[in-house]
């Protein structure tokens, strides 16, 4: 139970929501246990006035006799009733209270999962695959939800239960109620045996469903490739055996509780004929009545689903644990990167200082950056080129501190990046990444993501600044056409430039490019570099690319080699060196060449 606690949080929360509910389990029993005392009155009214009726055979009083008894029984069997229909009402606020509590209980933890998401640095879902992340906000909430609800609700109703019904049959017979109950013992060693079981299999049903998660959001993801290679068979039969393994540790759970639940039903079982056995030798010593037995039945037949519940709840019980403790793990990790409690708000201007700046991936341990050093003033334009994996999509990264540096330091206007207000910072940034991402929404709304609120005027400018407006135009509906999952919809330079659009539409004090201009003709990028030149005056512009003919008019011009700055300066002053830029250049003047 240590693992729920964090959940005590939530209790204390809707504690005016849990309470009411709980005197509502309290009286909802309390009209259960009156009907086997109605019962059993009526049972003793009954041999009481067989008796009676016997008695005065022969006289007319024994129609009045017969009459008064029809009435009676009508009378209890009405009550019985009464008391069936009110339980079953307290029952209904129960379940609206208790249930829908659970349900905000279960909003609110979402949240805070939600929450620790967007926390955490890119380091840690570099680690972590987005089945098993998913997995953790459906799967896992909904195996704690069952357990702040149902479970709890009847573990409270079978608590109250038990003890409303074993106050009332002792004192009735001691003795009796003694024997009635000797089975349960038993059953309590039982389930605190099960109990252990129950977790452990519980814990591997949830690790083999966040592996089958992740198989299945993989291969949704990949589904192009798929079907491109023609490895459905084998990405099909790859289901099928992560499916087996989920269904394995399942059924090993249930063979359990098949077990279990029987022999609750057996201890029951015993109890009924005990309580008949018994319960017949207290009537012939005189000590009961007959209706004293059927009182005893009605109880040990009541005491039947709170029992077998239990077995129900503690299953439930384990299985949130088992889920709660992957939610705390998750949510007791700290991100690396995260906001200085003392951290600087302001408006930065762009000048940017990367003094001797070595980087090393913390998961791969891969060196990307090796003691880099450069300064940027704000209007500049900053081009950086380079050999794939020689760190200039690493560069993007620190600028905009999704990483923290090793050594060295990076400053903006001055200021160590990491004492700057994060979320303030990243808003003055534009950043258009190399592996384009478009969400399942209208082109107008992936234009407007920085933007608080809709403007159709600057969405339609970002877009001609973009140049992609002509082509939103063409379609039927225009700005309001739907975008499939990851801009399934739209050609690969689409995505570019709707990803440039989105990035400038606030005019970002800094723009960082990450080679998001390849899948655009030479004609198209010429436009859009002239039109960034006039948002981005007396702003800083970052542009990583592969291409010469993208960089050439850059103020500065990095060319990055295995992680080092192997030259620096301005398209004029590298050719000049005639090092790598100038047969970067020569390279691409080639194939050119050869292409044309």
């Amino acid at each position: 139970m240590k693992e729920l606690a964090y959940l005590n949080k939530f209790f204390f929360k809707y504690r005016w929501k849990l309470i009411p509910g709980i005197l509502f389990v309290i009286i909802s029993n309390f009209f259960a246990v009156v009907p086997a005392q109605i019962i059993r009155l009526a049972l003793d009214l009954v041999n009481e006035n067989i008796a009676l009726y016997r008695l005065f055979s022969g006289f007319n009083r024994q129609e009045i006799i017969y009459d008064l008894f029809g009435t009676s029984l009508l009378f209890f069997g009405l009550l019985v009733l009464l008391m069936a229909l009110t339980r079953g009402i307290f029952l209904f606020f129960m379940r609206q209270t208790i249930i829908l509590t659970s349900r905000h209980i279960e909003y609110d933890l979402k949240n805070d999962i939600y929450n620790q998401y967007q926390k955490l640095d890119m380091a840690f879902f570099r680690k972590n695959n987005t089945g098993d992340l998913m997995n953790r906000v459906t799967e896992d909430v909904s195996r704690v939800r069952m357990y702040v609800g149902p479970a709890i609700m009847y573990a409270i109703n079978t608590i109250v239960l038990f003890a409303l019904i074993i106050i009332t049959m002792v004192g009735v017979n001691l003795k009796l109620a003694l024997y009635c109950l000797a089975p349960l013992p038993i059953l309590a060693i039982a389930i605190y045996y099960v109990n252990s079981i129950i977790n452990l299999k519980s814990e591997k049903i949830q690790e083999r469903l966040s592996d089958l998660s992740s198989y299945v959001q993989e291969s949704f993801a990949g589904i192009r490739v798929i079907k491109s290679y023609g490895r459905e068979e084998q990405i099909r039969a790859g289901f099928a055996k992560e499916s087996e393994g989920y269904k394995s540790e399942s059924l090993s759970l249930v063979k359990v509780q098949a077990l279990f639940y029987p022999f609750m039903l057996l201890m029951i079982g015993l109890s009924t004929i005990i309580t008949v056995y018994m319960g017949g030798i207290e009537v012939m010593q005189g000590k009961i009545t007959a209706g004293n037995i059927a009182e005893f039945i009605i109880y040990v037949n009541q005491l039947t689903f709170p029992v077998m519940s239990l077995g129900w709840v503690t299953s439930l019980i384990q299985r949130a644990a088992a889920s709660q403790k992957r939610i705390n793990n998750f949510l007791s990790i700290k991100p690396d990167i995260a906001t200085h409690p003392q951290a600087i708000t302001k408006t930065i201007s762009g000048d940017i200082q990367f003094q001797n700046v070595n980087f090393t991936y913390p998961d791969t341990g891969i060196e990307a950056l090796k003691n880099v050093s450069f300064d940027v003033k704000s209007g500049e334009i900053l081009a950086v080129i380079g050999k794939t994996g020689s760190g200039k999509s690493t560069l993007a990264n620190l600028l905009l501190r999704m990483y923290d540096i090793d050594k060295g330091e990076i400053l903006i206007d001055g200021a160590p990046i990491h004492q700057l207000n994060l979320e303030n910072y990243r808003s003055q940034i534009g950043f258009v990444p190399q592996e384009v991402f478009l969400f399942s929404d209208t082109i107008a709304r992936n234009i407007a993501f920085s933007l608080d609120k809709m403007d159709m005027p600057k969405v339609e400018q970002a877009a001609k600044d973009a140049a992609v407006y002509h082509n939103i135009m063409e379609f039927d509906q225009q700005f309001e056409t739907f975008i499939g999952e990851r801009g399934i919809t739209l050609s690969g330079g689409q995505k570019q430039r709707v990803s440039i659009a989105r990035a400038i539409i606030n005019a970002p004090q800094i723009l960082i490019f990450d080679d998001s201009l390849s899948a655009v003709d030479t004609k198209t990028e010429e436009t859009i570099l002239n039109n960034l030149g006039k948002i981005m005056r007396h702003k800083t512009s970052v542009i990583i690319a592969h291409r010469v003919s993208t960089i050439k008019n850059a103020d500065k011009i990095i060319v990055l080699e295995q992680g080092e700055i192997a030259e620096i300066g301005n398209h004029e002053s590298l050719l000049a060196k005639r090092g790598l830029y100038y047969d970067l250049y020569e390279k691409q003047l080639l194939e050119e060449e050869q292409i044309s």
